[in-house]
């Protein structure tokens, strides 16, 4: 997967954590904007963050897979990110299994998780049946809920970002973004870089 380039960073936005967070905020909306391009009823998806410096000087001929202003910005700034997407991945029954059965070598520096999930606005599960059937049920069919994709990455060094997007408002101006709007999600992420 190609990587869109991280605009240069503002003169008081220089130092190598903010320059993280940038390029780690400019890998999520790639990676959200990829998954969103296949559309909706997706299955998980993870990806690998390899900071692009070092994956090329690993892997000479990846600059050959690069559009020419990504490797441009990649030699720019050490900091770029570069997102390599999971196949193959360890069959599991929920997302937690899956996390849980995820490692990384030392050569990825941070990873990502795209994964839909319905919601209901607060207070509405109250009212949800104790039954796991039923409620699913109810839920699927409650006029409230929202289908939304959550892509959360985490870096192996520190800094989370995540984006939001509605099926409701499915548009890439329209989804929200942020370092911790799923926190538990980024909890999860972080753990498989332990």
């Amino acid at each position: 997967m190609s990587t869109t380039p991280t605009p240069p960073p503002l003169p008081d936005d220089r130092t190598p954590e903010a320059r993280a967070r940038r390029a780690l905020a400019d890998a999520v909306r790639e990676v959200e904007h990829h998954v969103a391009a296949a559309g909706w009823d997706a299955p998980v998806r993870v990806f690998a963050l390899v900071r692009t410096q070092a994956a090329l000087a690993a892997e000479p001929g990846l600059a050959d897979q690069l559009a020419p202003e990504v490797l441009a910005a990649a030699l720019a700034d050490d900091q770029h990110l570069t997102s390599v997407e999971q196949e193959g991945l360890p069959s599991a029954d929920d997302l937690e299994a899956l996390l849980g059965a995820l490692t990384w070598p030392p050569t990825v520096d941070g990873a990502a998780v795209t994964v839909e999930r319905v919601v209901l606005p607060p207070g509405a599960e109250d009212d949800l049946p104790d039954d796991p059937e039923a409620a699913l049920a109810a839920l699927l069919a409650h006029p409230q809920r929202q289908d939304v994709r959550l892509a959360v990455a985490v870096l192996r060094d520190g800094p989370s970002w995540c984006a939001v997007r509605t099926r409701a408002n499915d548009s890439d101006d329209a989804v929200g973004l942020g370092p911790d709007l799923v926190p538990g999600l980024v909890d999860a992420v972080r753990a498989t870089l332990e």
